[in-house]
This record gives C-alpha cells, sequence and structure tokens, in this order.
C-alpha cells in the first residue's frame, strides 16, 4: 500500500441519529448524536458524541514578498485566556465563511478587516480540520500577497466588536520562532510550518499556479 493511501481519511461505515439540539445562540450550534459503528469482533459500537457546528473558515497568511516580511496580528482569544493565561495571541488572518458566501471572498473579506489592506493575490495552500474529535470546523488556508506598508496600527471589523492589532515579523524571524514554542495557535502554527518548507523554493511554487483571487 502506497504511503498516500495510509495516510488518506476515509469514508466510515457508520449510522448516525438525527441531532438533539443542547444549544444554539444564531452563531453556533451545539449538538447531540449517538452514533454506531461495526466493532472488529463483528459486534457494534454505540458511542454518544457532541459536536459544536462551527462550519466552513478560511484563513490568510499574508506575506509581503518584496520586503520579506508577514502581516500577523495580535488578538484577544477567551479560550486561550482560560487555557494559558495568556489570551493575547498572535495569529494569521482568519474568520468563517458566512453563508452562501465563496471562500476565496471570504478570504479576501478577512484580510481587509483584520489587517487593513486588501492582498493583490490569493493561492490555495491546504485545508484542515482543527479539532475533528469536537468541531466540525473545515478550514482552508491562502498565502495572501499584501503590501506590508500600508497596513495601519489597529484593524477589526467594527460591527463584530473585534480589535485586531496587526504586526510585521521578518519571515526568517518568524520561522526561527518556531523553535521557541512561544506561540501556539494552530493556525499560526500550522501556516509558518507550511512556510518554512516552502520558503527556500517560494517564488518556483507561486508561479507554478495560479491564483484563487486576483
Amino acid at each position: 500500500m502506497q504511503l498516500q493511501s495510509i495516510l488518506a481519511d476515509e469514508a466510515a461505515d457508520v449510522a448516525v441519529s438525527a441531532p438533539d439540539l443542547l444549544a444554539d445562540d444564531s452563531f453556533r450550534r451545539f449538538e447531540r448524536y449517538r452514533v454506531k459503528l461495526d466493532a472488529p469482533d463483528g459486534g457494534i459500537i454505540a458511542q454518544r458524541r457532541e459536536v459544536l457546528r462551527v462550519g466552513p473558515c478560511v484563513g490568510v497568511l499574508a506575506l509581503d514578498r518584496e520586503r520579506g516580511e508577514l502581516v500577523l496580528i495580535r488578538q484577544f482569544r477567551l479560550a486561550a485566556h482560560l487555557s494559558t493565561g495568556k489570551g493575547d495571541l498572535v495569529e494569521i488572518v482568519a474568520g468563517h465563511v458566512e453563508a452562501g458566501e465563496d471562500p476565496r471572498a471570504a478570504a479576501h473579506r478577512e484580510c481587509i478587516e483584520e489587517i487593513g489592506v486588501a492582498p493583490s493575490a490569493l493561492y490555495e495552500m491546504f485545508s484542515f480540520m482543527p479539532a475533528p474529535g469536537m468541531l466540525e470546523e473545515y478550514a482552508t488556508l491562502y498565502l495572501g500577497l499584501v503590501d506590508a506598508a500600508q497596513v495601519p496600527a489597529m484593524a477589526g471589523a467594527a460591527d463584530e466588536h473585534e480589535q485586531t492589532r496587526p504586526i510585521r515579523v521578518p519571515v526568517d524571524a518568524a520561522i526561527a520562532a518556531l523553535a521557541h514554542n512561544t506561540a501556539q495557535n494552530g493556525y499560526l502554527l500550522l501556516a509558518l510550518q507550511w512556510l518554512a518548507l516552502q520558503w527556500p523554493g517560494l517564488d518556483g511554487w507561486i508561479a507554478e499556479r495560479k491564483p484563487v483571487w486576483s
């Protein structure tokens, strides 16, 4: 069996009940399901599982190629504050895809809202599930080309009571910081690990692809 097949997610033979609604604040639904799976010994494995319905999300690693800088943000996150006491997180641009919105348009919009500038081009990097044991959040990350000189000191979507503080970081310094485990946001770490692999040949990677937004 090829390694690619070994590491590929597959459809499951499973019976899933209709959901019981546990909470709904019009932004996120919290649901409970009953699940039945075939056991290896021929029996049935019965489970009860709760799922927070987050939906599709996007993230953008904002890069100024000419200056060799990333535009990241600082933003308060209550969950991080409760977990580690360090709620002032360093993040990439990220957000929820609105109903009926194209993920590429969402990525473009989130850049404007969170760092105050629109990307000149977006390239799709990869997709992932941050916490599939509890969330059905499905995130797609993009590389966004930006002019860091146009980034304001403060940004954020006023209608969402969001306040973000853009920060400009040299690419080499951001990649080097991975070794110190000082930033622990999953979106950021995955994006920087991707960039660390691609950085030496990034110009070629971009040349081989058409932007998904320009």
